[in-house]
């Protein structure tokens, strides 16, 4: 796993990226003054903070050079990274960003000098400035700025120095850099995502696992669909990816890593083997196996070895998912007679029903945050609830016809789940905030299931 460089904390006044004088950027346009465009936008909730309309045009350069980034030339990528912030902002459905497309490019000096009067009078309330610039070494370096127009004032800063080929970093660290300041949330947009990807027809289904940024570029296979691929998830330090793999019948637990591109097998049976999870610290796996008509909750070295059975009722005990301090294991269980969920703690004492609500509740997930743990609610059809870890406070967010398997964006605000479609039996992931009512299909190249969302990457 690649680190950025970070200059976040480091002053970074124009001098140190217009160096020393910087002559207007050839290809880029200084900001109008006649403001003839408005700023427009969805109203998508209704906090203020929610109604900001934030501006961001292409970020400059001082040079436009070739660069090896996928986006083309420095120019080229300065509107590459401002159109990946405008979509991370509006996707997420709580500000109305308006992108480089219908706005001036500013030149490099503006980029720490903006002209506030002619963003106010394009409706701005924020401004992003950035820039880019092509360093000896053929890495980049790519500043954020975020303003606050009405106050003509620098809210917050950043800089990083990536490689080309990972420049979609540093507008997602921008992203994010915007979107902690103006909502107090922590950020998740530099994050990843692992799912199981879906072809064929359902007798022969292809069920391969799958890895992807947050916002669905730089996709890509992991396995080769000889064997089914089911339930993956990142391990903390985002190294690893845990999967349940079935060849022939028999199901295997592998820790597939992401740095060597091998994989080692954590345990086997020939006993039906479901939905393994990491530990918060790494150490242990999380799964549950049926054995002799009995599923009950195990958990087993990460290094492999031994397994430790954690519950031993009567009935089927599946989908454990840890708190955020490892403390106590949230799971779903039919041992009073339907799906509910119940909590325990981590070594399997003090295990407590907690859902008491009406209809069934599955595939229970603890928030990173730990004030809330998500599900799938059926009552007739499936849709994504959350409750707090007492059970209480139960909001549906979702009204789809099939919705379940739900995971946590890093910062405990979005979730993201599989929809299936009524009759065809298509499936595609989705994601949902807090508030239920911002709602978006992620693009995935084929069907999708299962999806596990990482923590920011390191």
């Amino acid at each position: 796993m690649k680190r950025l460089t970070f200059l976040i904390a480091l002053a970074l006044p124009a001098a140190a990226l217009a160096q020393p004088a910087p002559a207007p950027t050839p290809g880029a346009t200084p900001v109008a003054t006649d403001a003839p465009e408005v700023l427009t936008g969805t109203v998508t909730d209704e906090s203020a903070w929610q109604d900001l309309g934030i501006a961001i045009p292409a970020f400059p350069t001082n040079a436009d050079v070739p660069t090896q980034a996928s986006s083309g030339s420095t120019a080229a990528t300065g509107r590459a990274l401002a159109q990946v912030i405008t979509d991370n902002l509006r996707n997420n459905g709580l500000f109305k960003p308006t992108g480089p497309g219908s706005l001036p490019v500013p030149s490099v000096a503006q980029v720490t000098a903006p002209d506030f009067p002619v963003w106010q009078g394009k409706g701005a309330d924020m401004l992003v400035h950035g820039y880019v610039r092509a360093n000896g070494d053929g890495n980049l370096t790519i500043g954020c700025y975020l303003y606050d127009v009405a106050l003509n004032q620098q809210l917050v800063k950043g800089a990083w120095v990536v490689g080309p080929a990972e420049w979609r970093r540093a507008a997602h660290k921008c992203s994010d850099l915007v979107y902690s300041r103006l909502s107090g949330e922590n950020p998740f947009f530099d994050s990843r995502i692992a799912y199981i990807a879906e072809t064929g027809p359902k007798d022969r289904r292809m069920k391969r696992l799958a890895v992807m940024d947050s916002d669905g570029a730089n996709h890509r296979f992991i396995t080769s669909g000889q064997a089914i691929a089911l339930t993956p998830r990142y391990s903390p330090d985002y190294k690893q990816i845990v999967y349940l793999s079935y060849l022939n019948g028999n199901p295997r637990i592998y820790i597939y890593d992401t740095e060597r591109g091998t994989q080692k097998l954590v345990t086997q049976s020939k006993n039906p083997t479901f939905a393994p999870r990491w530990s918060p610290d790494g150490k242990w796996i999380l799964y549950s196996m049926a054995v002799g008509g009995n599923t009950d909750v195990y958990r087993v070295p990460a290094s492999g070895g031994e397994s430790q059975r954690l519950t031993d009722s009567p009935g089927i005990d599946v989908g454990g998912s840890y708190s955020p301090d490892g403390s106590r294991i949230v799971f779903e269980s039919d041992r009073s007679g339907s799906q509910q969920v119940y909590v325990m703690n981590a070594d399997g004492t003090d295990q407590k029903r907690i859902s008491f609500f009406g209809g069934r509740a599955a595939t229970p997930e603890w928030s990173p945050r730990g004030d809330q743990i998500a599900f799938t609610r059926i009552a007739g059809d499936f849709h994504i609830a959350v409750m707090n870890p007492q059970g209480g406070s139960v909001r549906e967010l979702t009204q789809g016809w099939q919705d379940e398997a739900p995971t946590w964006a890093p910062n405990g605000r979005v979730i993201q789940f599989f929809r299936t479609e009524k009759n065809s039996g298509r499936s595609a992931l989705w994601q949902v905030d807090l508030t239920g009512k911002n709602e978006r299909r992620l693009p995935t190249p084929v069907d999708a299931s299962d999806p596990a969302w990482g923590p920011v990457l390191p």
